[in-house]
């Protein structure tokens, strides 16, 4: 069984991962630029403050008339000469695509990165179809040869060393190649240049779509986005319903916002505007363009727990900063979105249960929410899944157990004085050097990685009765 397999519990995987050397050395090397990168990039853009709090407005707008917007940009999208497919469920969306390579006759798909078509597991489905998937992204391309899923949200390999990326690319290439970015996006790029001009569909996802326009949207940092999207006969684009947005001067926000947020850089490399099929007189772009609307469970929360979730841009800030992420990674989560913001959006798309040990997984630090471009407030939204998963009965009941028994002491003002008493005397031989470091029991699963301060010698209403 895979250390990253969801059969294996969390507990073990997040161990697994502080045992990877490999992932380590990666993991610290990479956030930490990352963080440095963004930190410099705000530094200098005085107006940053200000254009989070009206990203964030918009986003809220947005989702109060969430409906409207997606009616207009599909009336849009369609006016272009696009088609528009809603999908209630990733196996919806699934079923869109092959159905279009079955009556296309598609044989190979190429691939811009796509967190959308990762949510619905789009590559396996094509595979089991006939139709071979090629991943363009570097970092996807590299880890589709490793066979391996995205462990972060905007950097899908790094979780791997140039040594380990070399060996991959090695592989294919057929020889040995230095452990060099450049001379790896090289072989890549020279293994990856025919497949643009074989492949009958190009495959991406959707940064933002601009409902007034019909406008899709694609923030990349590669020329493979627009590869993907003009060469092959046929683009489809599979994209989140809150992804809309009303018109272009909103998308001029996000723009300012999400690369900075992102990798620092004042501004993506390409942002390509997809606006429907290629026109009479283009001489490029696809025959045909479809536009794939998926809801996969964020419509229920547009009025639940979750709904700050729907802002996110998925920029992956909060993954950098995050002290559990940058300890396991991303394949220790488990599911396609790690970090911090992927608790709130795999609860989201598979529920309160699946949560039930992630919803742990945070320190509950508030980095996260200082650096969303959106002011998303996770750690407020962490601690009421948590408070959910233990009301609905979904927590471990040996986690209940101990919650409702420390509940119960600290409603009884007799039950704690006792309490108190009898935590003084039992501490006596676990307590070193005035902490408590090792205690049996259940308890040794806290001081495991963590010392406790011990009960205080007098309690704070004990020494309030000397004063008065």
């Amino acid at each position: 069984m895979s250390e990253t397999s969801l059969q294996t519990p969390f507990p073990k995987r997040a161990a697994a991962a502080l045992d990877d050397r490999f992932l380590q050395q990666a993991l610290t090397i990479a956030t930490t630029k990352f963080v440095d990168m963004r930190r410099e990039a705000f530094s200098g853009f005085p107006q940053g403050e200000a254009l989070r709090d009206q990203a964030r407005a918009i986003k809220e707008a947005t989702l109060q008339k969430l409906d409207l917007y997606l009616e207009q940009l599909a009336d849009n999208v369609e006016r272009l000469g696009g088609h528009v497919h809603w999908a209630a469920t990733g196996e919806e969306a699934r079923e869109t695509i092959l159905a279009l390579c079955r009556d296309r006759g598609v044989r190979m798909a190429v691939k811009s990165k796509s967190m959308a078509t990762e949510e619905i597991d789009l590559n396996e489905a094509l595979e089991r179809a006939g139709v071979t998937p090629v991943e363009t992204d570097l970092g996807e391309y590299i880890i589709q040869l490793a066979h391996e899923k995205p462990s972060h949200i905007i950097a899908p390999a790094i979780h791997k060393t140039k040594g380990q990326v070399a060996e991959l690319i090695s592989a294919v290439a057929r020889r040995p190649l230095p452990a060099d970015p450049e001379a790896l996006t090289a072989a890549a790029r020279v293994q990856l240049r025919q497949k643009f001009l074989e492949a009958d569909m190009g495959i991406t996802g959707a940064n933002f779509a601009v409902a007034d326009t019909g406008t899709v949207v694609l923030v990349t940092n590669e020329g493979n986005g627009r590869m993907v999207t003009s060469l092959p006969r046929i683009h489809v684009a599979v994209m989140g319903i809150e992804k809309v947005i009303p018109s272009m001067s909103d998308l001029v926000v996000f723009l300012a916002i999400l690369a900075r947020s992102a990798t620092g850089q004042k501004l993506s490399s390409y942002t390509t505007l997809v606006r429907g099929p290629r026109q009479p007189g283009e001489l490029e772009g696809p025959e045909e363009f479809h536009l794939i609307l998926l809801d996969g469970g964020r419509s229920r929360q547009i009025a639940g727990a979750l709904r700050e979730a729907l802002y996110c841009l998925r920029c992956g800030a909060c993954l950098n900063v995050c002290p559990v992420y940058r300890q396991i990674g991303g394949h220790a989560y488990g599911y396609t979105y790690p970090g911090p913001i992927g608790i709130l959006l795999t609860a989201m798309l598979k529920g309160d249960a699946s949560v039930k040990d992630l919803a742990h997984a945070s320190s509950l630090c508030g980095a996260c929410k200082d650096v969303c471009p959106v002011r998303i407030d996770i750690p407020r939204m962490l601690i009421e899944l948590r408070e959910h998963v233990g009301r609905e009965g979904i927590a471990p009941r040996s986690e209940r157990a101990v919650f409702g028994t420390l509940r119960r002491l600290l409603l009884s003002s007799p039950a704690f004085r006792f309490a108190t008493v009898a935590g003084r005397a039992l501490q006596g031989p676990f307590a070193r050097q005035g902490r408590l470091q090792k205690l049996p029991f259940l308890l040794s699963r806290w001081t495991r990685f963590r010392d406790l301060p011990p009960v205080a010698a007098r309690t704070f209403h004990e020494r309030w009765k000397d004063l008065k």
